[in-house]
């Protein structure tokens, strides 16, 4: 960081046309000298800061000497005990997640070049557990993307057909774990990121109650929907990592302050027979859905039923309307952190990162134009409707969170979860490079519409394998009650049961390389 220099009139003139302060000329001569005398605190709080900052440490990082996914973005070998629930297993993590001493690029040439000082909660939590962290997973440009072909510095491509997208944001950390050359792999949701991938690669991919794990230390978005949370082969890897990852770690705001510690992996043994679904009228039948999706989801409901869960029809009217909600928050809430509050923004106590807020502010003034389309997209709408009403649409649209939010629990008052297809579709070609802005913003944001509404209002939500279709993944999603987790994966690891597992692309990365 560098010393904070005093203004000039020059400076205090651009500021004042900026608020229409309609200043004179003699006041802002006179207003210089008095804005210079308050830089004194910044000055000291700067030296203050500088003082107290921890080294990073000094890990070992290399580029990937095998990538055949595009999926890793750094390589590592990070290992800091030999015991836990999580020892001697492989973790990657989304480059939007830090690893201290290891290179983060969160997608974008706007974060290049970043080394965190400090690693994410996730991370700690992880490394705690005996698990090996073996490098960051290539993500989406700032993570706001469904699809694999907005990142930096290339697209991730799914293990299923190398010429279809992985799904997005958690790109990397869906294609390396199901290609097999990760167990685990750290996501984050804002608006299916998580979902997304697991549905598109056929794993695991579990967006957590909002709040039940620590986002500290991740690249934000919005907070009101940020979200971290395991992504895996099976459901009780899911667990695992869940029971490690949770839990209130008194700097991220998101969290309540107190949760029931929940061993999720103890509870995938207690029996789901008896818990009854809501399948939601609503999530089938799209303008965007694949009829074959639909029907995959619909026997997968069967299974469960053949398993001893009841099952029936649920409308939720509000379903239909929850992506216009989702939209106006995660575009102009995240115009108005992500890009002009430099991802931190203000006003909460919370865990800051100036090292990361002064590179990424630095960086997208230089870079700005190298950004995706997705992002400059959020830029424009959500700048424009914050000035055109100075904030009002997103303000009408946390009131009606809490209408979306009530809806979901009224009829998860009658069910134990509620469940829909995760997507509408099987993973899309990669578009080429000279694609119609048209066909780019489809396919990187229509397959939001069912994951979305869950990251505004909180609940959990876990995709898992329904089956085939055309050869591809399709994703159930199960959604619980909030902070009731454990729920929901009871009632993905009996669906896994009836099926006998998931099953893998027809060539991994493992054997791939072994060839």
């Amino acid at each position: 960081m560098s010393s904070l220099p005093a203004p000039g009139p020059a400076r205090i003139s651009e500021l004042d046309r900026h608020y229409g302060f309609g200043l004179s000329r003699a006041e802002i001569e006179e207003f210089t000298p008095a804005v210079a005398a308050t830089l004194d605190s910044p000055r000291v709080v700067e030296r203050l800061y500088e003082a107290s900052i921890p080294a990073a440490p000094d890990r070992a990082w290399a580029p990937p000497p095998d990538n055949p996914y595009g999926a890793w973005y750094v390589t590592t070998s990070i290992t800091e005990s030999e015991s836990g629930p999580l020892a001697g297993r492989t973790v990657a993590v989304k480059d939007n997640v830090s690893v201290a001493g290891v290179p983060m690029m969160n997608g974008s040439r706007t974060v290049e070049g970043f080394v965190p000082r400090r690693d994410a909660t996730v991370v700690r939590r992880l490394l705690d557990a005996g698990a090996t962290i073996t490098g960051k997973a290539v993500c989406e440009d700032l993570c706001f993307s469904g699809a694999s072909f907005t990142s930096q510095p290339g697209p991730v491509r799914n293990p299923w057909d190398t010429s279809r997208n992985a799904g997005g944001s958690s790109s990397g950390s869906g294609a390396l774990v199901a290609a097999g050359a990760a167990d685990l792999a750290v996501g984050g949701d804002q608006g299916g990121s998580i979902r997304i991938p697991a549905a598109f690669c056929g794993i695991v991919g579990h967006k957590p109650t909002h709040g039940l794990v620590p986002y500290t230390g991740g690249f934000p978005i919005e907070r009101t929907i940020d979200h971290l949370g395991p992504m895996a082969r099976t459901v009780a890897d899911t667990a695992a990592m869940l029971t490690v990852l949770a839990g209130v770690d008194g700097l991220d705001a998101r969290q309540p302050s107190t949760l029931e510690h929940v061993d999720y992996l103890a509870a995938l043994a207690i029996p789901a027979t008896g818990l009854r679904i809501g399948v939601v009228s609503e999530g089938f039948g799209t303008a965007v859905s694949d009829p074959a999706i639909d029907e995959a989801v619909l026997a997968a409901v069967d299974g469960l039923r053949s398993a001893g869960l009841a099952a029936e029809r649920v409308s939720i009217p509000w379903h239909t309307n929850a992506m216009h909600v989702w939209n106006v928050i995660a575009t102009e809430g995240a115009a108005y952190q992500m890009i002009d509050g430099n991802a931190f923004g203000m006003n909460v106590e919370d865990f800051y990162d100036p090292e990361l807020i002064t590179h990424f502010a630095r960086q997208r003034g230089s870079h700005a134009a190298q950004l995706s389309n997705t992002v400059k997209l959020v830029g424009l709408s959500g700048r424009y409707t914050f000035e055109a009403g100075g904030g009002k649409y997103y303000a009408m649209a946390r009131h009606l969170a809490r209408e979306l939010r009530d809806a979901y629990d009224a009829a998860l008052s009658q069910y134990d979860v509620l469940v829909m297809p995760t997507l509408p579709y099987t993973a899309k070609e990669i578009p080429p490079a000279d694609v119609s802005l048209g066909e780019y913003l489809h396919t990187a944001l229509s397959m939001v519409g069912n994951c979305a509404p869950f990251d505004v209002t909180g609940h959990p939500a876990c995709s898992v394998p329904a089956g085939l279709v055309g050869g591809l993944p399709a994703g159930l999603m199960i959604i619980g009650r909030r902070f009731d987790d454990a729920t929901v994966l009871r009632v993905a690891h009996t669906h896994e049961q009836v099926t006998g597992g998931f099953p893998a692309p027809p060539v991994t990365a493992t054997s791939r390389s072994n060839a």
